[in-house]
């Protein structure tokens, strides 16, 4: 978890944000170019190195679990939020933001540095109470482990378990036990919702949702407004999909399709597609060295990432945390990924996704870049590069051309091909729920929160609400708190994943099928992706990025047209 509508509507979007530049005074240029050079050598100087310590804090703290590197990442990230508070930098930042200065890569580093800077222009005791007050939370996420019977799992035995039983008592305990962490952290939740509402008011925001958008250069209304379209285009075939599920899951556990509930959908948020297939994927995976698999498959693409491997920490261990990212620590090279690998299909698809944001960082993007632009488009942008790579573990094709034995190539092209369509689907509606929730969890946190994150997976997921229960489940998701108003990006990223390999199939391999095009062994793919996308880090905006890459700016069109497809077989 490492960070518009369509092309006209995004196109003002960006120039809304930009216009101030292009009415001021032309005489002001020289000064405040000479200005804003200042400020950028002064953040290179003093505020880069407190960023680079707080990800190697982040990182200790995700590792150990501890105390003490919860308290050292806390301490770290209250020191650069008193550097990018100082409000005389901060007006400082704002008047060169709205000069004319006749020099785009000097700019664009100045409008990131406000944007950096802006949310951090309150009171600062009450910044400190939010990084407090999310520490804790983050912390309790990484120490949690879900408890039956005085039984202890950790999150991929929970998995595993809602992938494989067949009883359904004792999946729907394993998947009660699995949501106690939002009992845990519901009160504290709602409060840090409240300080971080505060924080945004001060600032002139109409909530911290609102401000967490303009912060990164997307438009609320018309990231909804894209989503309303979506929800038009996948609810047939999400329900023709899920009819078909639910029709398995129900023969499955000798129950009636109306008695389905969420324990029976193989993941514990329903937002990946339950395995209800004859052909297990997994079984391909077992004994299969997954980081040597990945090793292998980006130095054939021209895109090697041993030292992220080598930097990495990869298997279980108590007090890590259960989930997984790729963090660029210093945009010198230092990327690492967190993950808890098991050998099946998931943890390979998790370990080609997360290695993907690796090679969308310093690891390739060109170190000549200024710091403040020497990372990745768009958080948007990097999703989707890394769900791009994440699809091949789902093709026969692509095992075997990777020395991968698979024993029925054509069950498993089969199945992976349903698999690939109904992740898409489901993945998209469950986004759904994520954006909506949290639009409404920020605009009225004092609602009846658990109410409203049921109706909206009834609605959108069609998955019915337990009888009776009335728990803080839609906190037993991490994100909503350590990457708030984060999550639609991940849709955007698919969108962009989709696009980006029809680009990919159209300019190297105009031969082939997109959906018939697994990477193995192309070099062309790396040099392709060096040139349209890591050489320009984050000089552009997203969109700008994405037609460069792309050819347009970014749409469904692709992503609608892989629902009528496959992807690697």
């Amino acid at each position: 978890m490492s960070r518009l509508l369509f092309c006209c509507t995004l196109g003002s979007c960006v120039m809304t944000i930009f216009a101030p530049r292009l009415v001021a005074a032309e005489k002001d240029e020289p000064q405040a170019a000479e200005a804003a050079r200042a400020l950028i050598a002064d953040y290179e100087k003093r505020i880069r190195p407190i960023e680079v310590e707080v990800n190697r804090r982040w990182w200790d703290a995700n590792v150990t679990g501890s105390d003490d590197a919860y308290q050292r990442k806390q301490d770290a990230e209250n020191r650069l939020d008193d550097a990018l508070a100082d409000r005389d930098r901060f007006q400082r930042l704002k008047t060169c933001d709205t000069a004319a200065i006749d020099g785009p890569l000097i700019a664009r580093q100045v409008r990131l540095l406000y944007l950096q800077a802006l949310p951090k222009q309150v009171e600062p005791g009450l910044l400190k109470q939010i990084v407090s007050r999310a520490n804790a939370i983050e912390m309790r996420f990484n120490v949690f482990r879900a408890k039956v019977d005085d039984t202890e799992m950790t999150d991929s035995e929970v998995r595993r378990i809602l992938h494989e039983s067949a009883d359904t008592r004792q999946r729907k305990a394993v998947w009660e036990a699995s949501k106690r962490v939002g009992r845990d952290v519901g009160q504290d939740l709602r409060t840090l919702v409240e300080l971080r509402n505060k924080s945004a008011r001060e600032l002139g925001f109409a909530d911290f949702y609102s401000m967490q958008f303009e912060l990164n250069e997307q438009k609320a209304d018309d990231v909804l407004a894209l989503f309303d379209e979506l929800d038009r285009l996948t609810r047939r075939p999400f329900e023709e999909a899920k009819h078909d599920i639910d029709r398995r899951l129900a023969e499955r556990f000798d129950v009636g399709v109306d008695e389905l509930r969420p324990w029976h959908y193989h993941d514990p948020f329903f937002q990946e597609p339950p395995a209800v297939y004859k052909t297990s994927l997994d079984a391909a995976y077992t004994g299969v060295d997954i980081p040597a698999l990945c090793r292998k498959f980006y130095r054939g693409i021209g895109l090697p990432i041993d030292d992220v491997l080598a930097h990495s920490d990869l298997y279980e261990k108590p007090g890590k945390s259960p989930h997984a990212f790729c963090t660029d620590i210093d945009r010198e090279g230092d990327v690492r990924v967190l993950a808890n690998i098991v050998p099946n299909e998931y943890w390979t698809g998790t370990m080609l996704h997360e290695l993907g944001h690796s090679v969308y960082s310093s690891q390739y993007i060109p170190r000549s870049l200024p710091f403040a632009v020497r990372t990745d488009a768009h958080i948007l942008n990097t999703e989707g590069l890394a769900m791009m790579f994440e699809r091949f573990s789902k093709s026969a094709a692509w095992l075997e051309a990777m020395g991968v034995k698979v024993d029925d190539p054509a069950a498993f092209s089969a199945t992976g091909r349903l698999l690939r369509r109904n992740k898409l689907l489901i993945f998209s509606r469950w986004c759904q729920v994520m954006l909506r929730f949290e639009k409404e969890l920020y605009r009225d946190p004092a609602q009846d929160l658990n109410g409203l994150w049921w109706s909206l997976v009834e609605e959108y997921q069609s998955v019915k609400r337990p009888e009776g229960r009335d728990e803080p489940d839609y906190a037993s998701k991490i994100h909503i708190v350590a990457a708030p108003c984060y999550y639609h990006n991940y849709m955007l990223g698919e969108l962009f994943a989709c696009q980006l390999h029809q680009a990919i199939a159209r300019e190297l391999f105009p031969d082939q099928e997109p959906q018939t095009l697994i990477y193995v062994d192309r070099p062309q793919v790396g040099a392709f992706l060096k040139e349209k996308v890591f050489a320009f880090g984050r000089t552009l905006p997203w969109n700008e990025l994405t037609r460069r890459a792309t050819g347009e700016e970014l749409n469904p069109r692709a992503f609608v047209a892989d629902l009528s497809g496959g992807a690697g077989d």
